[in-house]
């Protein structure tokens, strides 16, 4: 699943393609907003919370979330497209660009005054101007016995993290990602890190994992094999599942916690 990163990125390329331009043309392909009509109106932001998107006119936003599979692609007009249409979800047509949203996971059209109840059960953004570090920290400590891999994925906590930088952060900080919240060393230096490396993945693209998706090859920082487990959930019985869930560590660097 697209991480914070990520979807800070969409909203800045959607933001130079549709921001201060108007609307000729909006096609919601999703049941519930088919008959909505946003023609005549002006974009005026694009932004990101977290793991959701939000495309503003002066009277709705458009929410959107990824989830496993969406996308956002921007084209010129007459330009084709790189994705089956019937993969469209939602298509907003300026004068000079057309933004379509692929497979997206979620569509809403909400009233600009209810944008909050989209975000409002989500922790501090990582990557927002509002960062509050303790707020985070004070959210991840109300869960003392809960495993820190966990806690870190839950976006009630703090919103953006998705699995890889859980994997990242716990290394960076030579945490085993099994370590009860209450365990952790350094909880405030931990989540510095988590918005450190948000932070400069999504201003200093492209992001390179140390551990994430390192199975079986050398920790960089002391040699041992780094493994991939469940951390929550039973093991998988495919790979591409036990990838994309998996938690990335160095068994000798993050040594297990005592019982």
């Amino acid at each position: 699943m697209p991480e914070g990163d990520t979807i800070f990125l969409a909203a800045h390329r959607l933001r130079l393609a549709l921001a201060g331009k108007t609307l000729v043309r909006s096609d919601f392909r999703v049941p519930r907003y088919a008959t909505v009509d946003l023609a005549g109106e002006l974009i005026e932001e694009v932004g990101s919370y977290g793991k959701h998107l939000f495309i503003r006119t002066p009277q709705v936003s458009i929410h959107t979330h990824l989830k496993m599979e969406g996308i956002w692609r921007t084209y010129c007009i007459g330009e084709r497209w790189t994705r089956p249409r019937v993969q469209a979800r939602v298509v907003l047509t300026t004068d000079d660009t057309e933004a379509v949203g692929f497979d997206l996971g979620k569509v809403e059209v909400l009233r600009r005054s209810a944008e909050h109840t989209a975000i409002d059960h989500l922790g501090p953004d990582l990557l927002g101007p509002n960062w509050d570090v303790t707020e985070a920290v004070r959210r991840l400590a109300a869960h003392p016995n809960q495993p820190i891999g966990v806690a870190l994925l839950d976006q009630r906590n703090l919103a953006g993290i998705g699995n890889i930088f859980r994997s990242e952060v716990c290394f960076l900080r030579k945490v085993h990602p099994a370590t009860p919240v209450a365990e952790v060393p350094d909880l405030v230096a931990l989540v510095n890190e988590a918005h450190r490396i948000l932070g400069k993945a999504a201003h200093e693209p492209p992001r390179r994992p140390l551990v994430y998706g390192k199975q079986r090859r050398p920790c960089p920082r002391c040699g041992a094999t780094i493994v991939v487990r469940m951390l929550g959930d039973p093991e998988p019985a495919d790979r591409i599942t036990q990838r994309e869930r998996g938690i990335y560590f160095c068994p000798r660097c993050q040594p297990e916690p005592t019982a």
